[in-house]
């Protein structure tokens, strides 16, 4: 089970679920009102879909999860969407190929946004008309759903954010360029003792809500480590390139070497140079349009190589996810999921912002602002089971040539996040908000 089993016992209980799923919906839609029709149509890469997409995708999902098991006398909206907006759920049926989502001209924006609007009014109605027998199997899939959506909600932002890096005209999503002047803070270490340690979802921390790969709890043994008090810096990313570290082999993982070479990379993703008399400027491009790169600002869209690379470069690593989990259970008073402080969409930066105080007590920025590589493969936690029925595809197929990340990014859902959450992505991925702490062993 997948959310509390006292969901839906109550009238309140059920006000209280259809109010967020009110909330979580229209955040969507919230998300798309700087776009376009023509820029909700983009589709820059086979990794990214259109805004649209995402938003027929995310109500196909409610369609096909909530509505066929619980609505009396099911009529879909139209029997073609149950293929155009299928991402990847075999059992469901057929799929439209995930490279050509931007060819899907048709449906409009105004068909697709009247498709949420009457999914959404038909919801409700099985929300509250639901017999008390099918209470709890109902709260789980619209909580699933509303999670779900909020994953989508911020690959919507990094999708158009590539979309829109191609245009020439560097079109600015969001128009309030939310960095100030801000002191450099010094990196410190924090050490932790490590030793056996219980990890992943505890509802008692958590809240209510988990994805099944955060399950089951278990046992791990850590060894002595430090972490380092912040995120990496775009001003240490131009140390590592002034040192030629794209060029130096002997910082790179194989893998990571070839992709260097295959694709001349020699920048994170999004950045462009310009001379400046003897100098060399950096720019960089962001849901804000083109900005000057910060040198006190965390550092995104690098992938594992690169993070490691850098990790390397530093004469550090990156953390594992048991040490990051460890340390960010131990941050003074944090809160369960739903109230985490940091720097998450809410804020409406769109972008990592400079840590403005010091670090003495603990580490800082763990949460929102940027995702944070770990050196973790992404795989089954001892004992794990997937869920049961069509949802079981959700998250275990997937468990294989990937890396985890902690944390949230500025683009994440504050409600969203909890200590136990595991984002992953493969080792070449650029285009999330994906940055970097460093980890370092304790000898002795």
């Amino acid at each position: 089970m997948f959310t509390s089993q006292n969901a839906l016992t109550t009238p309140l209980a059920v006000s209280h679920l259809a109010r967020r799923f009110q909330q979580v919906r229209a955040q969507t839609e919230r998300l798309i009102e700087p776009l376009s029709a023509e820029d909700c149509q983009l589709q820059s890469m086979p990794d990214a879909s259109p805004a649209k997409w995402h938003l027929a995708h995310l109500t196909w999902f409610f369609e096909t999860f909530v509505l066929e098991r619980f609505e009396s006398g099911f009529k879909p909206f139209d029997r073609s969407f149950r293929v155009l907006f299928n991402s990847y759920y075999n059992g469901v049926g057929d799929k439209y190929p995930r490279p050509r989502r931007g060819l899907i001209s048709r449906p409009s924006l105004q068909e697709v946004l009247a498709y949420r609007r009457q999914v959404n009014a038909r919801v409700l109605d099985v929300l509250f008309r639901t017999g008390e027998a099918d209470h709890i199997e109902l709260a789980q899939l619209i909580e699933l759903g509303l999670q779900h959506e909020q994953q989508h909600q911020e690959l919507l932002l990094t999708d158009i954010q590539h979309a829109l890096s191609f245009n020439p005209q560097r079109p600015a999503y969001a128009r309030r360029w939310p960095l100030v002047s801000t002191a450099p803070q010094p990196l410190r270490w924090h050490a932790y003792d490590g030793g056996l340690a219980r990890h992943g979802f505890d509802a008692g921390l958590d809240g209510a809500f988990a994805f099944d790969n955060e399950t089951p709890r278990h046992p791990v043994y850590i060894a002595p480590f430090e972490l380092a008090s912040r995120l990496i810096t775009n001003g240490e990313m131009m140390e590592f390139m002034a040192d030629s570290g794209y060029q130096r082999p002997e910082l790179w993982l194989a893998m990571g070497w070839d992709w260097v070479q295959s694709g001349q990379h020699d920048l994170p993703l999004y950045w462009q140079t310009e001379a400046q008399g003897q100098c060399r400027a950096f720019r960089h491009f962001t849901l804000q349009g083109l900005q000057d790169v910060d040198p006190n600002t965390p550092v995104c869209h690098l992938s594992y190589f690169e993070a490691d690379a850098l990790a390397r470069w530093a004469g550090a690593r990156l953390p594992t996810e048991f040490e990051w989990e460890l340390a960010a259970r131990l941050l003074p008073a944090l809160p369960a999921s739903g109230s985490q402080p940091g720097n998450f969409v809410e804020t409406g930066a769109f972008h990592p912002l400079p840590q403005q105080q010091a670090s003495i007590d603990a580490p800082a920025q763990m949460l929102g602002d940027a995702w944070e590589w770990t050196q973790s493969s992404y795989s089954p936690y001892p004992g794990y089971q997937p869920w049961e029925g069509l949802v079981g595809e959700y998250n275990g197929k997937f468990m294989c040539n990937q890396f985890v990340l902690r944390g949230g990014s500025c683009a994440t859902p504050q409600s969203h996040v909890r200590a136990s959450y595991r984002n992953f992505f493969p080792p070449d991925a650029q285009w999330q908000f994906s940055g970097v702490r460093l980890a370092r062993n304790i000898q002795g």
